[in-house]
């Protein structure tokens, strides 16, 4: 671990069932993270083998990070089920909204080549297991498409996901680009709802 502008980088925090929660970005120091937080959002973004997720608070300086990192499922070499795979993307979810109890849940929307629909399903099973902790909680659940998050965070649709870790890297005042690139995408999506309301009101 190593602690660098008010963040501890690469802490695992939960390890439970198959399932490990991988803190990639921890802020030192989280007001009242047990809380509700109605400035809270969570950023996710879906997978089965690892999914990001980032929680975000708005405060008078801006958005800042509480935590950001990834859950990885089963190990690779381990011949878990669909089922079990889902059921360990869903308790490291719940640990998560548990924890910091966000006001509001960010999913990025599947995107589905024409050549791979296996992989699109797949990814949708992931997502219906995300969502389904949120709904469970009657906690608002809101989708954007990765073209959209790119376009409000860096103004170009077509984003590389070096240039959307570069964006978060600055963005949030990060020491280190996050990686995994999974962990920045989840940023990115948690962000571009920040910025969103914030144009809203």
């Amino acid at each position: 671990m190593e602690s660098l502008g008010g963040f501890t980088y690469h802490s695992t925090l939960f390890a439970a069932n198959m399932v490990t929660r991988e803190g990639i970005i921890v802020a030192d120091e989280v007001m009242n993270a047990s809380a509700p937080g109605p400035n809270r959002i969570l950023g996710v973004d879906p997978g089965l083998n690892i999914t990001g997720y980032a929680v975000i608070e708005s405060g008078i300086q801006g958005p800042k990070i509480c935590e950001a990192g990834v859950i990885r499922g089963a190990d690779k070499r381990a011949k878990s089920s669909m089922a079990e795979r889902l059921r360990c993307l869903y308790d490291g979810i719940v640990e998560i909204l548990e924890e910091y109890r966000p006001a509001v849940m960010v999913v990025e929307q599947l995107y589905a080549h024409y050549d791979h629909p296996r992989t699109a399903i797949l990814m949708a099973h992931a997502r219906g297991a995300i969502m389904l902790a949120g709904a469970q909680r009657a906690m608002p659940v809101v989708s954007y498409n990765a073209t959209q998050v790119k376009k409000i965070i860096t103004g170009a649709g077509r984003a590389t996901k070096e240039q959307m870790q570069r964006a978060m890297q600055r963005e949030l005042n990060l020491a280190k680009l996050p990686e995994p690139p999974d962990v920045a995408d989840a940023l990115a999506v948690a962000l571009c709802h920040y910025y969103r309301c914030k144009i809203v009101t």
